[in-house]
């Protein structure tokens, strides 16, 4: 597996090698023992998976609170998505900056999201589906959300008028929120 920093610290690429024939191809795309070799020894609780019909279907940028925090290990099954990332710890030299990356069913590439960061992607193509391992259960009252087109980050999504949730469509901008996580040296 070829696990990549981004600019980001924490952020992070993962890459499954993918082993071909005739059939088709098989890949890792999780293993516990490697991971922890690489420094990441999670343990995942939950699995979800979304399918957006439409191109231009925006989700995020979404946050989950400690006690409830969650770092997500997100990777596209079907489609192709811009996935991004951002600093969302008060005190980090990064805070408000984003990283995205397309991932793709062909690119087999994955986004190691930690705690601390808001996440986000954006369809590219129809009927995309996204997966993704999180380390805590989902709990509504941890759930928050930053808006998409806040000027303060200024992520390029690709797209002017994306189809929304009724909640992202709501969702305050940064300055309006305060956030509960705080950046430490590790």
């Amino acid at each position: 597996m070829q696990i990549e920093q981004t600019v980001l610290e924490g952020v992070l690429i993962l890459t499954p090698k993918r082993f071909g024939d005739d059939r088709g191809w098989f890949s890792e795309t999780w293993n516990a023992e490697t991971m922890a070799q690489a420094g990441l020894g999670l343990g995942f609780v939950q699995d979800n998976h979304s399918m957006s019909a439409a191109v231009g279907t925006l989700r995020g940028l979404h946050y989950q609170a400690p006690p409830r925090a969650q770092d997500k290990l997100v990777r596209c099954t079907a489609g192709v998505i811009f996935d991004v990332a951002v600093d969302f710890r008060r005190g980090s030299l990064t805070f408000g900056k984003w990283v995205g990356v397309e991932l793709s069913a062909q690119n087999g590439r994955q986004m190691f999201v930690p705690k601390g960061f808001l996440h986000g992607f954006v369809t590219r193509a129809a009927h995309t589906e996204v997966q993704y391992k999180c380390t805590d259960l989902y709990a509504p009252d941890c759930d928050g959300a930053v808006r998409w087109d806040d000027p303060a980050i200024g992520i390029d999504w690709g797209v002017t008028s994306p189809l929304l949730s009724a909640k992202d469509a709501a969702a305050p901008l940064l300055c309006d929120v305060s956030s509960p996580f705080e950046w430490s040296v590790a």
